[in-house]
């Protein structure tokens, strides 16, 4: 449909961001709704972030999402942020309220769960402990979010194992530090493997990781998308495991904030999945 002089605006912060598919994403649904709206991609260098998300409010945006590197930033930013948010340190979703304040959410632990549900839809949070791999930004949300929905231990192991002490400091609760050396080890009795960090991503090195200890009841899922089914997918699914591909995380998290900036609380649906991933018209 045409905007009008009406249309509502919001985009993505990043930089670089011409990488990002949250344009392809929230322009679906933008079209699927007949929207009056536009989301656009905001390239920000980190030294005019501040200024740039400040003025959000004075051009008419009803706000924005936040990729790397701008995150942490974005939470120093806002005027008020949620208590996820402040917990997990990141803003990934901001919103332009009347008085022209900044109001900060984070949305990956929501969309990491609801990715999983929908994908394995007989899985539990509760069923057993899950081992995280990666204790970067997406490994915090993802903690969190674990811890909050009643995972009863979250063995965290990390390259550099002080960041991965650092979080679990820092969010409490039922995390056992676990060094990276030892990963293997960690995966027996587990119910959920995840991988967080950037290992099996296209251009990346690969993830080494035997999964031999790893119960056959035990879900699989890998936060990267690019490829879509890594090796640690393929491999976890040739020996009977579940697995959720990271596509679904990406498509989720978005959710809430198209609902704030948009006021229509959209799905996720294979027409959606296919459109994201360019098979079809974006």
């Amino acid at each position: 449909m045409m905007l009008s002089g009406k249309a509502r605006v919001a985009g993505v912060m990043g930089w670089p961001v011409s990488h990002s598919r949250s344009p392809r994403l929230h322009g679906f649904w933008l079209r699927e709704h007949g929207i009056d709206g536009a989301y656009v991609p905001l390239p920000v260098r980190p030294e005019d972030f501040a200024a740039a998300v400040r003025a959000l409010p004075k051009l008419g945006f009803a706000g924005a999402n936040v990729t790397v590197p701008h995150k942490e930033a974005a939470l120093a930013a806002c005027d008020e942020v949620s208590p996820l948010a402040r917990r997990i340190g990141a803003v990934n979703t901001l919103v332009c309220r009347p008085d022209g304040s900044l109001w900060g959410d984070n949305t990956d632990g929501f969309g990491f769960l609801e990715n999983l549900r929908a994908g394995c839809p007989g899985w539990r949070p509760e069923a057993g402990p899950a081992v995280v791999l990666g204790a970067g930004g997406a490994a915090r949300a993802v903690v969190a979010a674990l811890l909050d929905a009643g995972c009863p231990q979250v063995r965290l192991t990390n390259r550099t194992r002080d960041r991965a002490a650092e979080l679990a400091a820092d969010l409490g609760g039922a995390i056992e530090v676990v060094a990276w050396e030892e990963r293997r080890a960690a995966l027996a009795g587990a119910g959920l493997l995840v991988n967080t960090t950037t290992l099996g991503m296209t251009g990346a090195p690969p993830l080494d990781l035997a999964l031999d200890p790893l119960p056959a009841a035990a879900l699989v899922t890998d936060i990267v998308y690019a490829p879509l089914v890594t090796d640690l997918l393929a491999r976890a699914q040739a020996r009977g495991n579940a697995v959720v591909d990271g596509l679904g995380m990406l498509l989720h998290q978005g959710r809430p904030g198209f609902e704030a900036w948009f006021g229509v609380r959209p799905e996720v649906t294979p027409a959606l999945r296919a459109a994201v991933l360019g098979d079809a018209p974006a």
